[in-house]
């Protein structure tokens, strides 16, 4: 398989938030699973935590992201590292929705408040 159509519409929404899986398990992969965000201004930044290395590449727009109690601002181009076990959330920041491309390895996992991992299902 070399090429997997995106699809026409975001893929899975949450208050706030849309993601529209590009190329996951399910769709084919092994190695990597790569989304696309969109995070609408307002929306409340959701403190949680990876399993493996997220990489958030910066598409349109502008965000807020927090990496271990540290403030970071992303641009279109920008690319966020975030390292497995770091805390972190990422908000728009401005007037217009943030989107980013987004890459975990599969088998990454998130985990939110100390809580049980699990897989997002956008990764599935």
């Amino acid at each position: 398989m070399s090429v997997l159509t995106a699809p026409t519409a975001p893929t899975h929404e949450l208050p706030g938030a849309r993601f529209t899986s590009l190329a996951t398990p399910s769709l084919g992969t092994t190695e990597t699973a790569v989304w696309t965000v969109e995070i609408l201004p307002g929306t409340d930044a959701a403190l949680h935590e990876v399993t493996r290395e997220e990489i958030f590449v910066g598409l349109a727009g502008e965000a807020l992201a927090t990496l271990a109690g540290v403030e970071h601002r992303l641009g279109e181009g920008d690319a966020l590292v975030v390292p497995s076990g770091v805390e972190f959330s990422i908000a728009a920041a401005g007037p217009a929705p943030f989107r980013a491309l987004v890459c975990l390895p599969v088998g990454g996992q998130a985990v939110m408040g100390g809580g049980e991992p699990f897989t997002p299902p956008w990764a599935l």
